[in-house]
């Protein structure tokens, strides 16, 4: 369930590890106000990070695009998975490794910068590190996949299964990690959310005690924070929505919840239970009958997905299934920006 925090998040967390698209931005475009929060945030003394599973793009690419929607950020702020992956084989393989790689500018950026040595050449090649990269030709995947098969040891940067692009979500890098591994019958070693690789690496990056993962995707930000026992805010600017948040097993569950970034700084109530079994908080007031769930009341709305995602949650952890959310239709604005 929810966790309670009676001060704001901003003075509870000492490291904010901030998730891209659907977080600080959709696309090209600044989510509005995040500027201004991100900006109020650093003036806690708190450590910010901004974290990406892409491992396409260097630290230096990320940084420059934050800048141009408005957000202050220093490439020594960005953590990718490519980092993340190259982390992963130095501690494995050494300082001086030939590594094949399968991916973009990025991934071989951070391998180089990790003291490892990027190849193509397969010849003395000691694992493979695959990521997003748009120009990886179909015979180099045919190759890796073929190593991979008689027993090179696979990192792969991330297993996203889409990526957002200018005509909509198309196929991410996960499903070149699929190709790969279904062919060769090997799991690989994954460097980014949900996995702990990233998520570790930010921290030691960054510097901070006490992180706070912000994301809009429950199957890689939330369940990353999860892996880490960090605590995690969901903002709803982007992905993951009302059937998504309900449905959610406790693996997948923000400990926050929060429309948007302001969320930072609240403090974030928990809901209780009345006699007849309904959640309640500051004014609402939710209910599940027959498996249908109703909220009445009024009152922040904030409050109302807390309600939400109580009551949701505890149906679908006594029952097995869902909540029918034929009658429920969120407050406010739909925000959902980042969803296609």
């Amino acid at each position: 369930m929810l966790e309670e925090s009676t001060t704001p998040l901003a003075e509870a967390h000492d490291l904010v590890m901030f998730d891209l698209d659907g977080v600080v931005y959709v696309g090209d475009t600044g989510i509005e106000g995040v500027p201004e929060q991100i900006d109020r945030l650093r003036s806690t003394g708190a450590h910010v990070a901004f974290v990406t599973n892409n491992a396409s793009r260097t630290p230096d690419k990320v940084a420059e695009k934050l800048v141009g929607v408005g957000v202050s950020a220093s490439p020594e702020d960005v953590v990718t998975s490519a980092q993340a992956a190259a982390r992963v084989l130095l501690e494995e393989h050494g300082e001086g490794a030939r590594i094949l790689v399968l991916g973009g500018e990025g991934l071989r950026v951070a391998l180089g910068e990790a003291g490892l040595e990027p190849v193509d050449d397969p010849d003395g090649a000691v694992a493979l590190a695959s990521g997003y990269g748009p120009d990886v030709r179909w015979r180099d995947i045919m190759r890796a996949a073929t190593l991979v098969r008689d027993g090179l040891p696979y990192v792969a940067s991330n297993t996203d299964m889409t990526i957002p692009t200018p005509y909509g979500l198309a196929p991410g890098h996960g499903v070149l990690v699929h190709t790969i591994s279904g062919f060769a019958g090997v799991e690989p070693t994954v460097a980014g959310k949900p996995e702990k690789p990233l998520m570790e690496e930010t921290v030691r990056r960054v510097g901070g005690e006490r992180p706070l993962m912000v994301g809009d995707r429950l199957d890689t930000d939330i369940e990353g924070a999860h892996a880490i026992d960090a605590p995690s805010l969901l903002v709803l600017t982007g992905v993951s929505w009302l059937e998504d948040l309900v449905a959610a097993t406790p693996g997948l569950r923000p400990s926050y919840i929060s429309p948007t970034l302001e969320g930072l700084f609240e403090p974030h109530p928990v809901p209780g239970r009345t006699d007849d079994g309904a959640v309640e908080l500051g004014g609402w007031t939710a209910r599940v009958d027959d498996g249908r769930l109703s909220v009445d009341g009024g009152g922040s709305d904030a409050d109302w997905w807390r309600v939400v995602a109580t009551a949701g949650w505890l149906h679908l952890d006594s029952s097995g299934t869902p909540v029918d959310l034929g009658d429920t239709t969120p407050p406010g604005p739909v925000r959902r920006l980042g969803a296609e």
